[in-house]
C-alpha cells in the first residue's frame, strides 16, 4: 500500500471521534513490529521516529529510509513521522526524505520566539504538502507541554494556532514522557475544553503513563493521535529478557529480538482497539 498522508490518517479520525496510533520506533524489529499489528488489526497506524532516535543511530537517512521501506510495504495505511525535532535543518532533511509529517517542538522557547520559529517551519513544510504538529507548553519550561503539573490554556492554544497555521497540537493535560507506571491523572474536562476552542486535532504525548480505560476516554473527551513509545519499549524489552533468560547459551540476536518484536506486535494490535482506532473495510 503507497506511503498514507499523516493528514489524511488523522483528520478522517478526528471526523469520527476516533483516535490513530502513533508508536516511536528506534531498531527496526520496532517498526516492523508496529506495522505487523496494525495490519492484524486493520486499522491505519503511525511509525514515529524522534530527534533522540536519529542521534542515536548517528543520521536520520539510513534509519529513516528502511521505515520509510517498511511503511511502504504495508498491507494499511502507513504514514511516516518525524518526532520531536528542534531544529529546522533536521525538519527540512525528513521533508526530503518522504516523511509526510513533523513535529517542530519549539515549546522550551518563549511564547513569542516559538511562534516566529514554528510558523517559519510550517511555511517551509506547507509549500511541500507535509503536515506540521507543534506543541505549546510552559512559557521558557524545561520540559515544556510536558513538565509536571503543565497546563495548556484553550485561549492561548487556539491563538498559536491561529497564527503558526499548524496542522495538529500537542497539549498538556496531565502526562509526562518517559513513565514506566500507567497512573497518569489526565485533566479531562480541560481535554474537552481545547477541543472544543483549537480548530485542529489533539496529539497528546507521554501516553504511556495512561491506563487503558483513561485512553480510551481522552479519545472520547477530543485527542486523536495518540503517541506511544515507553510503553512498547517496556514490553519489548520484557520480552527479550525472558528469552534471554530461558537459554543461556544464546548468541543468535534473532531468537531474542524475534520475540521482542512479537510481542510489541500483538500489544499494538490491542492498544489500537483501546483507542478506537478505524478499522478498514474491505
Amino acid at each position: 500500500m503507497p506511503l498514507t498522508p499523516t493528514g489524511a490518517i488523522i483528520h478522517a479520525a478526528a471526523a469520527a471521534a476516533q483516535g490513530v496510533g502513533a508508536f516511536n520506533v528506534i531498531q527496526l524489529e520496532h517498526a516492523e513490529a508496529i506495522v505487523t499489528g496494525a495490519e492484524e488489526a486493520g486499522c491505519p497506524v503511525i511509525l514515529q521516529l524522534s530527534e533522540n532516535a536519529v542521534r542515536y543511530h548517528g543520521a536520520l537517512a539510513p534509519v529513516g529510509a528502511a521505515v520509510l521501506a517498511v511503511a511502504k510495504a504495508a498491507g494499511v495505511p502507513v504514514a511516516v513521522h518525524l518526532d520531536h525535532a528542534t531544529t529546522p535543518e533536521l525538519v527540512e532533511e525528513a521533508v526530503e526524505l518522504g516523511f509526510t509529517s513533523v513535529m517542530f517542538d519549539a515549546s522550551v522557547l518563549e511564547y513569542e520566539e516559538n511562534v516566529r520559529a514554528t510558523a517559519a517551519v510550517v511555511a517551509r513544510c506547507h509549500a511541500a504538502d507535509v503536515w506540521v504538529e507543534a506543541e505549546l507548553g510552559e512559557v521558557g519550561g524545561k520540559d515544556g507541554v510536558h513538565a509536571p503539573g503543565a497546563r495548556t490554556d484553550p485561549g492561548e492554544a487556539a491563538a498559536f494556532v491561529a497564527v503558526t497555521g499548524v496542522d495538529a497540537l500537542a497539549v498538556a493535560v496531565g502526562t509526562s514522557h518517559a513513565m514506566t507506571t500507567r497512573d497518569a491523572a489526565l485533566d479531562f474536562d480541560l481535554i474537552a475544553e481545547l477541543r472544543a476552542a483549537v480548530p485542529v486535532p489533539l496529539v497528546l504525548h507521554g501516553s504511556s503513563g495512561v491506563a487503558d480505560e483513561h485512553l480510551t476516554l481522552a479519545v472520547e473527551r477530543g485527542m486523536t493521535k495518540i503517541n506511544i513509545a515507553t510503553h512498547l519499549n517496556q514490553v519489548f524489552t520484557a520480552a527479550v529478557r525472558q528469552a534471554l533468560a530461558g537459554n543461556g547459551e544464546l548468541v543468535d540476536t534473532r531468537r531474542y529480538l524475534g520475540p521482542g518484536r512479537t510481542a510489541t506486535a500483538a500489544e499494538v494490535a490491542r492498544l489500537l482497539q483501546v483507542l478506537k482506532a478505524p478499522v478498514l473495510t474491505a
